[in-house]
């Protein structure tokens, strides 16, 4: 609990109708989560206006309210905070509530288009330990020190954000690592925390539908970049073009990786294989071997960006070749499933034309047989990148299984549609509406030595049909399919 008086201390343009002396219990943007004694932040979102559930926060028991009007009808025990930019202060009053969790933390954030997922998870296993477990926000889970629980969506709205971090301080941890998504960053949702370091994974063709191009979806991941101090770090990989944009928008101290360019992090002598990928690291002069079980080059730029911030944060190079060996999976990222038949199956995560590409382009690396594929697109989302995985997928599968994927209020055959239309081989696909179908079809295709990813969904343990989420596991799917075979 705080005294309102406390919480208000460093927002003096907040207007204060009531008792400012009231013991705030907690803080909630959403009314359906209010307890007694909360303050209730009143905040239009994109299609909602909280101003229109205050009574039913108020039923609920707030005590305070936080809106841009003062309302008349409010009971006169109900402290009334007024202020016209109610997201300007939301996060300040977030921080005072938990108390600035993310300074007393080595806090990492990484953004990018793909490979945030499995950057983070990397992060958590190079700097945790038993002690001390580095906390994580992320799409998958959230990790809040030994406590794991299932992410509700990749960057959390900003009360959620410190309230996560301070249960990780609670949990034991002295450092954390979070995704952070453009939409996160374009509606202030991290707002207010005190980032150490800052990692730009990659840039490619993703969230239109919300961005409109690609220039405003840049400078949404630019954001994260803006906010770092002098003291802090940015880690950049500079095999992208987009490096510069995060570079021009910092003044925090750089180190750039990556592979074909002269990045002071550099991977050479790359060798992939179906047990892991070994390189060299060409840092600071000195060249050190590298062992990890993930495979793909796309997955090296997500160890090296890991590797950088392990050894920013004060790790030896042989600290880190020994933890990062023992890093196995990151669930639905070239997830392989089990099966007895001969053939491999991997469940993975990609869903848009340049993660896809990276993907086929490691297996078909792999392959001693075919490649077979099942995918969908997303309904309300981005509609470019339809034709352009198709195009993908045909030209770098040797059969493909087109199908549904998450349609939400779309028609899923007019989506398979807009794929079709990129596709450059009718011969070349099949297509079959119904996922568990289309999964269980392309198991009965495979042969010996042949591999089948299955892609799109990854860790998701649903599928969204209109307004409704229906239980729906790749993973789950794939080994029942491969078990019933003769």
């Amino acid at each position: 609990m705080l005294k309102l008086r406390k919480l208000l201390s460093r927002l003096p343009d907040v207007i204060i109708r009531g008792s400012k002396e009231i013991e705030i219990t907690g803080i909630s943007a959403n009314s359906k989560t209010i307890a007694p004694g909360n303050l209730f932040i009143a905040k239009k979102g994109m299609t909602v206006d909280g101003a229109l559930y205050i009574s039913e926060a108020v039923n609920a028991g707030a005590t305070a309210v936080l809106t841009d009007l003062y309302n008349p009808f409010l009971p006169s025990s109900v402290t009334q905070l007024i202020h016209p930019n109610i997201l300007d202060i939301e996060s300040e009053i977030a921080a005072q509530y938990f108390e600035c969790p993310s300074k007393e933390l080595f806090l990492i954030g990484v953004t990018g288009t793909n490979g945030k997922t499995t950057t983070t998870f990397l992060i958590r296993h190079l700097l945790g330990s038993s002690m001390h477990p580095c906390g994580l926000i992320g799409t998958v889970e959230w990790a809040l020190g030994h406590k794991i629980q299932p992410a509700t969506q990749t960057t959390p709205d900003v009360i959620t954000n410190h309230r996560l971090l301070k249960e990780m301080l609670h949990g034991g941890c002295k450092t954390a690592v979070m995704e952070v998504s453009s939409h996160a960053l374009d509606q202030g949702r991290v707002k207010g925390l005190d980032f150490n370091t800052a990692i730009f994974t990659n840039l490619t063709q993703d969230h239109l539908d919300y961005h409109g191009t690609m220039e405003h979806y840049a400078a949404s991941k630019a954001r994260l970049f803006t906010s770092l101090s002098a003291s802090s770090l940015a880690i950049l990989n500079m095999d992208d073009p987009a490096w510069e944009i995060m570079k021009e928008h910092s003044c925090a101290r750089i180190i750039t990786y990556g592979i074909t360019s002269k990045a002071q992090l550099r991977a050479e002598d790359i060798v992939l294989s179906v047990s892991g990928t070994r390189f060299t690291l060409c840092y600071q002069g000195e060249k050190h071997p590298f062992f990890s079980p993930l495979i793909g080059t796309y997955n090296i730029y997500n160890i090296l960006a890991a590797v950088a911030a392990a050894l920013s944060y004060g790790l030896s190079i042989e600290d880190v070749q020994s933890t990062l060996s023992t890093f196995t999976k990151v669930p639905g990222r070239l997830e392989k499933i089990y099966n007895s038949k001969g053939f491999s199956i991997f469940v993975d995560y990609a869903h848009t034309d340049d993660a896809l590409e990276n993907v086929l382009k490691t297996l078909n690396e792999l392959k001693k047989g075919r490649l077979i594929l099942v995918f969908g697109c997303g309904g309300d989302r981005d509609r470019g990148k339809r034709p352009k995985m198709g195009k993908v997928a045909t030209a770098l599968a040797d059969l493909t299984m087109i199908t549904s994927d998450n349609p939400r209020n779309e028609d899923p055959s007019a989506i398979i549609e807009e794929i079709k239309s990129g596709c450059n081989d009718s011969s070349r696909y099949i297509v079959e509406v119904d996922r568990k179908l289309a999964i269980e079809r392309a198991i009965l295709l495979a042969q010996p030595e042949d591999i089948l990813l299955i892609a799109g969904k990854g860790h998701e343990r649903y599928q969204i049909l209109g307004s409704r989420q229906v239980l729906f596991d790749d993973r789950e799917v794939a080994y029942q399919a491969a078990c019933s075979l003769i």
